[in-house]
């Protein structure tokens, strides 16, 4: 059996080692705000719940092992004493994806995903209206286990309030674990659906992925494209040169008259099969093309 003590190996190969390990793990998505009000949102794997009476969730935006520098939810929670925590499911899995790209402060991770931010009854951060259940949480303590870059920041929250989508429940009023679907993190690129088993979700770009605000209108509101499909477009760096499309059209005659067509459901449909083969550049040329 290979064996290592942590001082041994660096805090990157050991960060790798227990997200490998300890799985699959359930995701906080973080919904804070600043002084200013300005909203935040990020999910978190180092989470879970810690008591009934009265209800605790525990979520850790840890200090970054590269540089050792901290997190907007983090510096949010010790100058704002609440949190909205959203669970995730497969449905926003992709959303939830891009809205973990590190983005200027300031900048409104909602609208990068293409989430809708839904007020709170008793807390001031946004709840995220497509989350199958969201807790309003009073943050009760910050432990810092460490100053140096790797270390976690427990964030203890009392819950106030719970929201659940009642299409989620059975009959008898309760939570159906097939109904709420959900996803959790594993090591790498991984995740697992409860349903399904593990499938892979490309982490979002070093560089700044557009986000779904930057998408035009008649694709932002398809009635093809899923939440998740707008995930993957918006985590594209830029999107492709006039040149780029031309060049894919005259190589693809069929999408060439797919696109002479007019027919948005066939064309958005199309770009989705693209979606499904991990080539959202290619799904960007078709939806792009005149």
């Amino acid at each position: 059996m290979f064996s290592i003590e942590p001082k041994d190996v660096s805090v990157g190969k050991l960060h790798q080692y227990l997200l490998g390990a300890v799985g699959p793990r359930p995701i906080a998505f973080a919904s804070t705000i600043d002084e200013d009000g300005n909203p935040n949102l990020s999910p978190f794997s180092f989470f879970n719940v810690f008591g009934a009476n009265p209800p605790v969730l525990i979520f850790s935006p840890a200090r970054r092992g590269r540089d050792n520098t901290t997190k907007h939810t983090f510096e949010n929670a010790k100058k704002v004493d609440e949190v909205v925590i959203n669970i995730v499911n497969y449905d926003i899995v992709q959303q939830m994806s891009l809205s973990s790209t590190e983005y200027a402060e300031g900048i409104n991770e909602f609208e990068k995903a293409g989430l809708t931010m839904l007020k709170s009854d008793l807390v001031k951060p946004f709840r995220v209206a497509e989350s199958p259940v969201q807790f309003e949480c009073k943050i009760k303590e910050v432990i810092e286990t460490g100053t140096e870059g790797g270390a976690g920041n427990l964030v203890i929250c009392h819950v106030v309030k719970m929201h659940i989508k009642e299409e989620i429940l059975d009959a008898d009023g309760f939570i159906d674990q097939h109904k709420i679907d959900q996803v959790a993190r594993m090591g790498g690129n991984w995740y697992t659906r409860a349903k399904d088993g593990m499938f892979e979700v490309p982490k979002p770009l070093s560089t700044l992925g557009i986000g779904v605000d930057a998408m035009p209108e008649e694709i932002r509101k398809s009635n093809v494209l899923t939440g998740n499909d707008l995930g993957k477009l918006g985590n594209v760096e830029a999107f492709p040169e006039n040149a780029e499309i031309e060049e894919f059209l005259r190589s693809n005659t069929q999408e060439a008259e797919l696109v002479k067509s007019g027919d948005k459901v066939k064309i958005h449909t199309q770009a989705q099969l693209y979606l499904e083969k991990g080539k959202p550049e290619d799904a960007w040329k078709i939806l792009l093309a005149k």
